[in-house]
């Protein structure tokens, strides 16, 4: 029998994010492709950007997204924001309508990405030299690996300069974390 979940934020009401989530306004939206294996992870930052972002973001959980979800009208005018390989710095004064995020773990998101097609032929973009990830309580392979949230924070800073709220998601963020590290401790 599984615990009890808030129905927004999807974590157990002793966990519960919702006081967190402040509202950012942003033109750009964001598409969130979420692994299943993350769902319901306490860690996830996939679920409060989604939050903080309402109503410009869509979360969708899955591996493989059939084309009625990535057809090319929610994909039009779209960018992934992906590292590594293929990914190039943004062009200078461009601006996608929409920002494609994958929320998983770095093997999982390589394979999220391999499996469909669509995404791979998105114009995709990361950075040359991202800022060292403040997401201490989820280990990386290398200290330039970012989380969703912070990812998809320095994209929007960057893209959108009439953005509001973006101080406020960090906070949320940077909250998050230290709550996480508080439950480590005691746990």
């Amino acid at each position: 029998m599984s615990r009890p979940r808030c129905p927004a934020c999807l974590h157990p009401p002793s966990t519960c994010l919702c006081d967190l989530v402040r509202p950012v306004r942003s033109r750009i939206e964001l598409l969130i492709l979420q692994h299943p294996l993350e769902e319901l992870q306490a860690k996830n930052t996939a679920r409060l950007l989604h939050l903080c972002l309402a109503p410009r973001s869509e979360l969708l959980v899955g591996e493989q997204f059939g084309p009625g979800l990535l057809d090319p009208a929610r994909l039009s005018g779209a960018a992934l924001l992906y590292p590594g390989e293929g990914g190039v710095p943004w062009p200078q004064g461009w601006q996608p309508s929409r920002l494609v995020l994958l929320d998983g773990t770095w093997r999982k998101s390589r394979k999220m990405l391999a499996l469909n097609p669509a995404l791979q032929a998105l114009p995709r973009f990361s950075w040359a030299g991202p800022p060292v990830s403040r997401y201490i309580v989820r280990r990386a392979q290398r200290p330039d690996q970012l989380s969703t949230l912070e990812a998809a924070a320095l994209a929007l800073q960057e893209l959108d300069p009439g953005i509001q709220g973006l101080d406020d998601l960090w906070r949320a963020f940077d909250s998050l974390v230290s709550r996480l590290g508080e439950h480590r401790n005691q746990g």
